[in-house]
């Protein structure tokens, strides 16, 4: 972190703090709860006409019921593929083609299923935690090397560092807040 003011110290670690929660809450969206949600095959890859796509660029996505997701290709043609997708991501969902759209029942978790996908969260959350603690170690670093340079005094040096932790501890508790709420759903029957 080259920086030349504590300001724009404080502005960076902010925003990558906060692309981490995103990132976080990009990936729980991603766990299957045992409800339907895109967000479940949304980012899956499909070759379409040669060129991997995300599913989301070429189908619209849907959750009519709780338990059914509908995916209907804005190109009939690609519904084969979008099929294989679907089976490659190994995510345990089975599709199935009426030739016009793609139905996806989702099935009921095991408690074991149940007790894997808390776990995966539970990764998830840690690795956002990592993130955040590394961005404030960068950040930190940043300003007291400011501070050996001269550029700023020990008195805002020292507000510098305490504002950091409160941008560490204000994310740390957003992401155990999502970790809590994921695990809640997940283990909701």
């Amino acid at each position: 972190m080259e920086a030349e003011s504590v300001d724009d110290v404080l502005l960076e670690a902010d925003d990558k703090m906060g692309k981490a929660v995103d990132f976080l809450k990009r990936e729980m969206a991603g766990l299957r709860t045992g409800k339907a949600s895109p967000a479940l095959v949304e980012n899956i890859t499909v070759d379409y006409y040669g060129t991997p796509t995300r599913l989301r660029e070429i189908a619209n996505i849907s959750a009519p019921e709780p338990r059914l997701l509908v995916i209907n290709p804005y190109d009939p043609t690609s519904i084969s593929a979008i099929e294989k997708a679907i089976l490659a991501a190994n995510i345990g969902l089975t599709p199935r083609n009426d030739g016009r759209l793609l139905r996806i029942p989702i099935p009921e978790l095991s408690e074991e299923r149940r007790r894997e996908l808390v776990k995966v969260a539970r990764k998830l959350a840690e690795d956002a935690r990592v993130a955040i603690r590394n961005v404030r170690r960068d950040a930190n670093e940043a300003i007291k090397q400011l501070h050996k340079d001269g550029k700023v005094s020990d008195d805002d040096r020292d507000a510098a560092l305490e504002e950091v932790q409160k941008y560490t501890d204000a994310r740390i508790q957003e992401v155990d807040q999502l970790l809590a709420q994921k695990e809640k759903e997940i283990m909701a029957v």
